[in-house]
């Protein structure tokens, strides 16, 4: 039997599915409900935007204090600040969303990496992106629903409907989360804590010094710009349109990204080698959907829908290459450091995508900033290209 699909796997996965279910409705409730309280894109962008910097911040932190602590002790605690979190949304406004953001993403950081080096350590090299895959891939199961769900409460013009769903996300995902158990240990290490925190200062440094982890880190960086930017203000984007719809929009992107999870499991490499010619394939899939939502506020929504599975195909493939790729070839002695350095990047790069593409926005149009983001798949095809494996 496929060790990825046995059940201690399944179980976390439904449990993230469970947990990202709140952020799928709260990546478009969120945006309107600001626009509706008059705030800027730029604001906008800044609150979204708080959320996946606080993640990126605590991330490579993460690892070290579940080693000392074990993740079962860890994940139990996060789980409660969510749960705090998600209540703070349906009771304050939008100086509240931001204290709501940073919660949530301080709990992700440390959720997302119990799980994902969870699964790591736990699978043989042959099925690590496998794991990795579906974990992913349960991460974005709720963007296939939550979307349409958060605009049937948005137009149903009540938030006491909002306020329930996320109460009951809460205390759902609290008391699956807390009968999960991972199998591990607190393991101490030989060091002093003065000892680890210079080994993570060091750890800091190799983004520049190790090329495999430089390069993985740039291209995760950048595309995940044009990742935040979409999801971002697409839901203010598609209501300036004469059509498009960004539920359908974003319930295409998320939903793409389940089926290629499945359909192309076994295509992404997990060999420890590059693949320049995969990498740049996957740049200019970026790229072209990045266009597509640029050109469909006149083209109409044929191209935007058209974004959506390019994007959705994009995403799909570039995350769990790259980790798979990097288990493979860092040091192993600090790999899940570094490992959290990379995905911190991720996080650096969505959370850009809302804070500094807003003011784009601002200054120049939706249409205008989205082709700026095709412009950073472009530029990302040549830095895909290296001919030695």
């Amino acid at each position: 039997m496929n060790a990825a699909l046995s059940w201690p796997f399944l179980r976390l996965y439904v449990l993230a599915l469970l947990y990202f279910s709140a952020n799928a409705m709260l990546n478009v409730i969120l945006p309107l409900q600001g626009e509706a309280l008059g705030a800027s894109s730029t604001a906008i962008g800044l609150v979204m935007g708080a959320y996946m910097f606080t993640t990126m911040f605590f991330r490579p932190w993460a690892g070290r204090i579940i080693q000392k602590h074990g993740a079962v002790k860890v994940l139990r605690v996060i789980l409660i600040i969510n749960g705090c979190a998600l209540i703070l949304y349906t009771i304050t406004g939008l100086g509240g969303y931001v204290i709501a953001r940073i919660l949530q993403g301080m709990s992700t950081a440390f959720f997302s990496m119990a799980l994902q080096l969870g699964i790591i350590d736990s699978l043989p090299e042959r099925e690590r992106s496998q794991g990795i895959s579906f974990y992913s891939l349960f991460t974005y199961i709720p963007g296939i629903f939550g979307p349409l769900l958060a605009l049937g409460i948005w137009q149903s013009g009540s938030m006491d409907h909002f306020a329930f769903v996320m109460i009951a996300i809460a205390f759902v995902t609290g008391v699956f989360g807390f009968t999960v158990q991972l199998g591990d240990k607190p393991r101490e290490t030989a060091s002093g804590q003065g000892g680890q925190n210079a080994s993570m200062l060091r750890s800091y440094s190799q983004l520049l010094q190790n090329p495999f982890l430089f390069r993985c880190s740039v291209i995760m960086l950048v595309s995940s710009v044009v990742f935040g930017a979409i999801t971002t203000f697409i839901p203010l984007y598609a209501a300036e349109m004469a059509s498009g719809n960004a539920g359908i929009y974003l319930m295409l992107q998320a939903g793409t990204i389940v089926i290629a999870r499945f359909t192309l499991l076994k295509k992404i490499p997990s060999d420890g080698k590059w693949h320049p010619y995969f990498m740049m394939g996957t740049m200019l899939m970026l790229a072209l959907a990045a266009l597509c939502v640029s050109l469909s506020f006149a083209g109409g929504a044929l191209l935007l829908y058209t974004g959506a599975i390019l994007m959705g195909l994009a995403q799909a493939i570039l995350y769990p290459t790259l980790t798979t790729y990097l288990s493979f070839v860092l040091p192993p002695h600090n790999r899940n450091v570094l490992i959290g350095l990379f995905i911190a990047m991720a996080d650096l790069g969505v959370s850009l995508g809302g804070a500094v593409m807003g003011p784009v926005a601002d200054l120049t149009s939706y249409p205008l900033m989205y082709g700026l983001c095709a412009l950073f798949g472009i530029g990302m095809l040549a830095f895909s290209y290296r001919r030695r494996s």
